[in-house]
């Protein structure tokens, strides 16, 4: 029998012992702010649960804009009513309303997951961290550590990122990207950084214990390297899933993943800085804001405090492609009786998905206009103006159409130089699976327009299988020949290389309708998604759960919208697709 848990997220003020969505004021870079937190902390609350519990969150929203809540990672079995996203599986819960969401993990899902907005740029500051403890009476396939630590990692940006945002839109171009400002741990950006040193998060060690840190990637845009200054880490668990340890100097971790890492404190008593610096497989010629983001590891004891930690030297640089793309292969699952792994053999339906940065081309007044835009096999995904599971499960036409392609319309020499022209198309199109089909998916990245570079892709509702990754083309005739079918990792978000691919598994068993996109949340608002829809099966065992008996209204329209491409609110009517 299930333990079930009610975590209560009331978003409005006035209360104390609940959480609450609301602008609060804060100061970091020695400039004040006010964005929207949950419970008046950044990052929001922890959700700590035991592995096969059932959770039920009410959600009052009494903030100024409608939001969603995604549980990141968390499967939903048969309940996507509950995933988040707008306009995928719901509509924003509006100021003054409420929705309560019913969080369905995996029974297999153990150790840290993520929650955070869904909707508009809300996700900056609105994000907390899951952790699945085991199951009471279970523990770790680890010793159990001596204590554990969680390290989220997040963007802060000075100004209002909706207006900012906004400003990108109607000029966006490769060299202007919206970039971070700096980057924090637990909220803090650390002692590099003006303002920063009094405030620098610390973590109170004692010497010769094992700790377990649970670490989240919940950055906006970019990928980042994580280091603690002579101190090694192993690598046990990633988005919720266990792995063998892996024992590494440093790792790479990709907006929406998680990783459990060990370390044993047994170096000489003192200070030692953790560091997050971004990875960044763009041109070297794009700058950014190239603040380091520092916490303390500090040992209990008696000595002298040094002046300076000792910095992480193992820490590389922005633009180390070696050391960044270099730890994508290297985790494996643990592949053990009480934690196997059930990767598809019998394969029915392939997919051969490229990933790019394109022009999209429309006419306005005459004038015709270029804006980027993601695309996933040349489709640009538009959002609709209700729900795709509402529509699906009414049958209300009109809304999405089921052609999303299994393969891109033309084949060439996808990471070359030449292909400049803009390819994509504007649509809602989805893609219908049967309940229990065996799918293997080929993401392939692409080099159009020049702007090659990681895409960190997640699928909602699912973990999958990481079978294989390459650079350059995939060819489908050598590269299945080295796939990983034994204990290949277990993920819910995985990076395609620059000018690489990445292959991965997963069987079509939790019905309902999923949302695939880049994490990277400039390439998701270009329209680098799509939608999978999952049939139900034959038995009401394996089929969608009933909706709840109230879903948020769609009648009132997002005030910022991905789909749009606009630099007006009338403009959207206006477009002609090239």
């Amino acid at each position: 029998m299930q333990n079930i848990r009610f975590l209560f997220f009331r978003f409005f003020t006035g209360y104390s012992n609940v959480l609450q969505l609301k602008e609060t004021n804060f100061t970091r870079l020695c400039k004040s702010k006010s964005m929207m937190t949950v419970n008046d902390s950044f990052p929001g609350p922890v959700i700590r649960i035991h592995r096969g519990d059932l959770v039920y969150v009410n959600v009052h929203n009494q903030d100024d804009f409608g939001v969603t809540i995604h549980w990141h990672g968390v499967k939903q079995t048969r309940n996507p009513w509950s995933d988040g996203p707008d306009h995928i599986t719901q509509c924003r819960i509006q100021p003054g309303t409420n929705f309560t969401y019913k969080v369905i993990f995996g029974e297999d899902q153990e150790g840290t997951l993520w929650w955070h907005a869904h909707s508009d740029w809300t996700r900056a500051s609105v994000h907390g961290a899951i952790v699945i403890l085991p199951a009471e009476g279970t523990t770790y396939p680890f010793p159990k550590p001596d204590g554990e630590h969680l390290v989220v990692i997040g963007s802060w940006f000075s100004g209002d990122l909706n207006k900012e945002f906004e400003e990108f839109f109607s000029n966006q171009t490769f060299e202007s990207l919206l970039d971070d400002n700096a980057f924090t741990i637990n909220g803090e950006p650390g002692d590099l950084v003006p303002c920063g040193r009094e405030t620098t998060d610390r973590y109170l060690v004692d010497y010769g214990k094992t700790y377990l840190l649970r670490i989240v990637n919940a950055v906006v845009n970019v990928e980042l390297f994580f280091a603690i200054s002579e101190h090694n880490l192993t690598i046990v668990g990633t988005d919720g899933t266990y792995t063998k340890p892996k024992v590494i100097s440093y790792i790479m971790i990709a907006p929406g993943q998680t990783m459990d890492v060990l370390i044993t404190t047994n170096q000489s008593l003192g200070h030692y800085y953790m560091g997050a610096r971004r990875f960044t497989t763009f041109s070297e010629n794009v700058s950014f804001d190239n603040m380091t983001a520092t916490a303390i590891l500090q040992y209990r004891g008696n000595y002298t405090p040094p002046v300076v930690p000792s910095f992480p030297t193992n820490l590389p640089t922005f633009h180390d492609s070696e050391s960044g793309l270099g730890f994508l292969p290297l985790l494996r699952s643990l592949a053990t009786p009480e934690h196997p792994v059930n990767v598809p053999l019998n394969i029915t339906t392939r997919m051969f998905i490229t990933a790019s940065i394109n022009l999209i081309n429309y006419t306005h007044e005459g004038t015709e206009i270029s804006h980027l835009g993601g695309s996933l096999n040349n489709i640009t995904f538009m959002d609709p103006s209700s729900s795709v599971l509402l529509a699906y499960y009414r049958h209300i036409s009109g809304v999405y159409t089921t052609d999303f392609p299994d393969y891109p319309p033309s084949f060439y020499n996808f990471t070359g130089d030449m292909h400049t022209r803009p390819m994509s198309v504007v649509g809602t199109k989805v893609r219908v699976f049967n309940y229990n089909e065996s799918v293997e998916i080929v993401f392939q990245g692409t080099n159009l327009q020049g702007q090659a570079s990681d895409h960190p892709m997640h699928l909602h509702g699912y973990t999958f299988y990481v079978v294989g990754m390459g650079y350059g083309v995939f060819n489908n005739e050598t590269d299945p020949k080295s796939f990983n079918l034994v204990d290949p990792s277990e993920r819910n978000t995985i990076t395609i290389p620059k000018n690489g691919w990445v292959a991965l598994r997963f069987l079509a068993n939790n019905p309902g309708v999923w949302l695939w996109h880049c994490h990277i949340d400039r390439h998701l608002i270009w329209g680098m998604d799509t939608t999978f829809i999952v049939k139900n099966g034959e038995t009401p065992e394996t089929s969608m759960l009933p909706p709840p008996a109230y879903m948020p209204s769609c009648a009132v329209q997002s005030p910022i919208r991905i789909e749009d491409f606009r630099d007006s609110v009338e403009l959207v009517d206006e477009i002609n697709v090239n």
